[in-house]
């Protein structure tokens, strides 16, 4: 296979921007000022993760793709400065998933009913934002109906952001425009019981095979040995991930979770039988928060979060192809 590979953490640099010829992505960019789009016969996806509550400067583009993470612990103060942040970003349609921080989303098998105290303590009632002045208070159940209708609402969807949990959504990016398909799953391979973990092997295979072929793919959790390396030098990205890969190839993967290993290559796939033209995945791993050596600044300091080397990635694909 052929890469066009950043490192994730040593001696190097990424190179600020990969190109192929249906891919050009700028991992590092003068954010006053983003590099243009070649030509309307090109879609703008900007790539984001792990924001953790955190506001960053956002270049603007056709689609904002947030893999994931979206608060810190997931209380609904978290929840409310991520969307209205989220809300006035101006990109036509926003894609988010959540990731194993995003805690009162995963609703499966009553895990957030039977885990909450071990982040929120006694706060399992809260306190209904409407009634201000008042002692009453919603019920925990209640307060979850608040943070989905925060995430999934009248007032997200009006502002076209679309929330995916194990599900594939098509969009046109523009007018007119070409028609995209995307899957987004908030899943990651076991790490404490957090959110949306699943365990290796048996249970991580019957998941994966869900995953439908799509131009996009948005994954919380990495593919192993893609953009996975820890600060402990261990590679703790999802093999089942990695094996159904080859099978889907997608045009673009977003994923983040381990913030120490931002980077993005672009990947050739061997040549099937029945394609006539090559295929190629730009996997970008977009997290934001900015951790390891790539964190601390030439000649002391540490980088302001959303500040390269941990900026939004921007991956423009040719709409034909």
């Amino acid at each position: 296979m052929a890469d066009q590979t950043t490192l994730q953490h040593g001696a190097a640099e990424p190179a600020p921007t990969l190109s192929s010829p249906t891919t050009i992505v700028h991992l590092q960019y003068d954010s006053n000022a983003p590099p243009p789009v070649s030509s309307p016969a090109w879609t703008r996806f900007v790539c984001i993760s792990d924001t953790h509550s955190r506001m960053l400067p956002v270049p603007p583009g056709d689609v904002l793709l947030h893999s994931g993470d979206l608060t810190a612990t997931g209380t609904y103060a978290d929840f409310q400065r991520t969307m209205a942040w989220l809300v006035d970003l101006p990109h036509r349609t926003k894609i988010i998933i959540a990731g194993n921080h995003d805690l009162p989303l995963d609703h499966h098998d009553s895990w957030y009913d039977n885990n909450y105290s071990r982040w929120h303590g006694r706060q399992k009632q809260v306190r209904d934002p409407a009634a201000r002045g008042s002692s009453s208070h919603r019920s925990h159940e209640q307060s979850i109906g608040l943070i989905q209708d925060l995430v999934q609402g009248h007032k997200a969807t009006k502002a076209g952001i679309v929330y995916l949990e194990d599900q594939t959504h098509s969009f046109q990016a523009r007018e007119n425009g070409r028609m995209w398909t995307v899957y987004g799953s908030p899943w990651s391979p076991y790490f404490h019981n957090w959110a949306f973990n699943y365990e290796r092997g048996d249970e991580a295979e019957k998941l994966l095979a869900a995953f439908p072929k799509t131009d996009i793919l948005l994954t919380h959790g990495p593919p192993f040995q893609i953009f996975d390396r820890t600060l402990t030098h261990e590679h703790v990205g999802c093999e089942a991930l990695a094996a159904r890969l080859p099978a889907l190839r997608p045009r673009l993967h977003v994923f983040g979770h381990i913030h120490e290993a931002h980077g993005a290559l672009i990947r050739e796939w061997p040549a099937r039988d029945d394609a006539s033209d090559a295929e190629r995945t730009a996997f970008v791993n977009a997290a934001n928060w900015p951790m390891g050596p790539r964190a601390r600044r030439q000649g002391g300091g540490y980088v302001q979060f959303g500040e390269a080397p941990f900026q939004p990635v921007i991956v423009d694909l040719l709409d034909d192809a």
